[in-house]
């Protein structure tokens, strides 16, 4: 019996690069697993989608599908939104299997990526980690279960290199945000901040968090910033998508649900509890990436259709059915 195929589920971006970026590591991790047949598809704007992809493997003869997310952290997309496109598309077809992986999650490959990205920044004359500050920011959502584990992620690298002090902020939905908490953190007396996005691609808010550092380091002239880069096609992070897939016929992907907003009553976001597991994404299902729309409008990560899109690729917990 031949081994299940794999589909690689990406949150998708108008931006061309971060869809680039995406497909370059669904092409590393296939090479990774030759005796299996590795695709990709995205939730929402870029091509293919996740349901366009699960077609072609059906119609190719697949028979069985393990699909994980391509994102960090378990927020709605990964919790909601992939999910309902992989059961609707399971109901749809009953001779499939379709089996789901979890997320990324803090984990020690992805922390030692972080690690090298981070002490990547280091110039001759800097000031030594325990005279430095750490910056990590994270995506930010509507789930503080996600945001949660960005702090976690800081405080690991912060203890982990030895930084003098680490700080948490975000590039959306939640706070603090990344421009006034660098004009604070400018205060704390150290003359090396070092900007670490926790993203896995690039994209707007990627540009817009190095755009942050670089208005900080004109106002603060005294001190040296240093970005560094996101995690990308770091071969550690390879390295963790494998071991999330080779982990779902074992049985062990369940996520940790403890203080998931939908399961768990958790202060301010009581209404969350037991909430219905529907997808959000259908109108921007496939409608293209902005080199499809040049000339038109912009969308800049928020569409005015009813609902907001607080969680673009922080999520990644596979598995998760909580309705």
């Amino acid at each position: 019996m031949s081994e299940p195929a794999v589909l690689l589920c990406g949150h998708g971006s108008r931006d061309d690069a971060a869809v680039a970026e995406f497909e370059h590591l669904a092409a590393v991790v296939a090479a990774r697993l030759p005796d299996r047949r590795v695709s990709h598809g995205f939730l929402e704007f870029a091509r293919p989608t996740i349901g366009s992809t699960l077609a072609a493997m059906r119609d190719s003869g697949a028979r069985a599908i393990d699909a994980v997310p391509g994102m960090l952290f378990a927020a709605g997309h990964a919790k909601n939104d992939i999910p309902s496109v992989l059961n609707d598309f399971a109901a749809a077809n009953p001779g499939l299997a379709i089996r789901y992986g979890r997320d990324l999650a803090v984990d020690p490959l992805l922390l030692r990526a972080a690690a090298e990205r981070i002490q990547a920044t280091q110039q001759p004359g800097d000031a030594p980690p325990e005279d430095s500050l750490l910056v990590v920011v994270g995506r930010g959502t509507s789930d503080p279960d996600a945001n949660s584990n960005i702090a976690k992620v800081t405080r690991m690298l912060w203890e982990g290199l030895g930084f003098g002090w680490a700080e948490t902020c975000y590039s959306g939905v939640t706070t603090p945000l990344v421009g006034p908490a660098l004009e604070r953190i400018a205060g704390f007396g150290f003359g090396r901040i070092v900007v670490f996005p926790y993203f896995l691609f690039t994209g707007v808010l990627v540009r817009r968090i190095y755009d942050a550092v670089d208005t900080a380091a004109r106002a603060h002239p005294a001190i040296a910033f240093r970005k560094a880069a996101y995690l990308n096609d770091h071969p550690l992070v390879v390295d963790a998508f494998l071991a999330r897939i080779a982990e779902i016929p074992e049985g062990d992907n369940r996520m940790n649900c403890q203080l998931c907003k939908y399961r768990e009553q958790i202060i301010g976001h009581e209404a969350d509890l037991g909430a219905p597991q529907v997808g959000h994404h259908h109108h921007v299902e496939g409608i293209g990436t902005d080199a499809d729309h040049a000339g038109g409008h912009s969308h800049d990560h928020q569409h005015g259709h009813g609902h907001h899109h607080h969680d673009h690729g922080t999520d990644g917990h596979g598995g998760h059915s909580h309705g």
